[in-house]
């Protein structure tokens, strides 16, 4: 057996041999499918409401707090997860966003968040990172399953109308007006802002 992969490995890393040089291309293409399938199925695993809340930190947290949201439980029974928030659907900006979410890894093992206590201290902080995020990037993550396009203002309440439309039409006076500019809390509660005054 040892001298049958012996005489395999010495066809197979035979370089001055033209077929030898094909069978490490094939052998290295095959590898690099192999990587990229293994890479994909990590990343859409990291990217699963049970992977968000694999830590006690999310789950007795922010993710109790989303249990009791709209968009958790609705009429429609259309659910969307942590990562249809908070990760981008195109896989260049997601990949941005797991390079980002390496901090994360890193505040998890120094357990910077990991009581209650100390979630609330960083709240406003965690937060603000979100909104930040998202008028950045006009709420895009928003807009990846609410479509202005799609939305009967008619049956709208009044308010919500009054104030959408007009951002809708591209006739917000406020300019910039983007949907976290509204909906902060939407999922999470609202953090404690102290305020300098």
């Amino acid at each position: 057996m040892i001298r049958l992969i012996k005489k395999l490995w010495h066809w197979f890393t035979r370089p001055s041999v033209l077929l030898g040089q094909g069978v490490l291309l094939l052998i290295g293409g095959i590898a690099g499918i192999i990587f990229w399938g293994g890479f994909n199925t990590a990343m859409e695993a990291t990217n699963t409401l049970e992977f968000c809340i694999s830590c006690h930190e999310m789950e007795d947290t922010v993710y109790q707090e989303y249990k009791t949201s709209i968009h958790y439980k609705n009429a429609s029974g259309v659910r969307a997860a942590c990562p249809d928030c908070h990760v981008p659907h195109e896989w260049g900006p997601k990949m941005i966003r797991k390079i980002r979410a390496s901090n994360e890894i890193w505040h998890k093992l120094r357990g910077t968040i990991n009581t209650p206590e100390k979630f609330e201290e960083k709240r406003a902080e965690l937060a603000g990172h979100v909104w930040a995020t998202m008028k950045e990037n006009d709420s895009h993550e928003c807009r990846n399953c609410h479509s202005f396009d799609a939305m009967d203002f008619e049956h709208q309440r009044s308010r919500s109308r009054e104030k959408m439309e007009p951002v809708a039409l591209g006739t917000d006076l406020s300019g910039g007006s983007t949907c976290i500019d509204c909906h902060k809390g939407i999922a999470h509660k609202l953090p404690v802002i102290e305020r300098d005054d």
